[in-house]
């Protein structure tokens, strides 16, 4: 599949569709129910599913899906895609059910274990961030015009660092005792990958569980604009290796030139 503007306005449109769907459920006394591995679960959810589902089958329908959502689809099989779709219907749930605004689509095009374009949709925040190899990274807010977006040189003197809303452990307690000094900034799902891409934020590390659909797209949208998202050996960040859909412990950053590995705890 050939990347072109035109292809990554269509997946905006998608996310955008999807993440529409989302508002009415939101803005209603909705029902939660719980996934096996506890995390939360709404209609929102799966209505998100059902749309970016039925809208990438018919833009690519040669090109095959996993979805947060979806049915599981076995190693021995996606293990033999060289190219689909890597898609996290609602990343937030926690933040959605708090209301705090600060929830996302998320879609992203995998080729070679790369994330080659992703697309990061804020339904509340009428906010877009969208990008892909060799066409660049926007940012969009409501009707406005798409604004290029480049990642920062980091304030090395006290970096920004963000910090999940809802997960936090005694591994990144550790890691910030490292930092000298640092400036808080926290905020959920995706959108720290964003900010970062933006220029808005420094360094997210991530010293905790997350699966590989939670970070495609936003890794995408930090790749495109200048940043990158490697494992604690410093390794780039890759899907769809192992049978599993967990990614390593990850650091995500914006300047590569600043040693953010040093920070890691012993």
């Amino acid at each position: 599949m050939e990347l072109t503007r035109e292809l990554l306005d269509h997946v905006c449109d998608i996310a955008v569709a999807a993440g529409q769907k989302t508002l009415p459920i939101y803005h209603s006394d909705f029902d939660v129910e719980t996934k096996s591995d506890d995390s939360p679960l709404t209609q929102a959810d799966l209505a998100a599913h059902r749309s970016i589902k039925a809208d990438l089958d018919k833009l690519t329908p040669d090109t095959k899906q996993l979805s947060e959502e979806g049915a599981s689809i076995a190693f021995e099989e996606r293990g033999t895609w060289n190219e689909y779709w890597l898609i996290d219907p609602l990343d937030g749930t926690r933040e959605f059910v708090k209301k705090n605004d600060q929830f996302t689509i998320n879609i992203a095009l995998i080729r070679d274990h790369e994330p080659v374009l992703g697309v990061v949709y804020a339904p509340v925040l009428d906010t877009i961030w969208f990008a892909a190899r060799e066409i660049g990274a926007f940012r969009q807010v409501g009707e406005d015009a798409p604004q290029a977006i480049h990642s920062a040189d980091a304030h090395t003197a006290k970096p920004r660092v963000l910090v999940s809303r809802s997960h936090r452990s005694p591994e990144i307690d550790a890691l910030l005792a490292r930092m000298p000094d640092y400036e808080p900034v926290s905020m959920g799902s995706s959108l720290k990958f964003c900010v970062i891409a933006e220029g808005s934020a420094d360094f997210y590390p991530r010293l905790g569980p997350t699966s590989e659909w939670d970070t495609a797209a936003g890794h995408a949208v930090l790749a495109v604009a200048g940043g990158d998202v490697i494992d604690v050996h410093g390794q780039h960040l890759r899907y769809n290796e192992t049978d599993s859909v967990l990614n390593d412990w990850f650091l995500a950053y914006g300047d590569s030139r600043h040693d953010w590995q040093a920070y890691l705890p012993e």
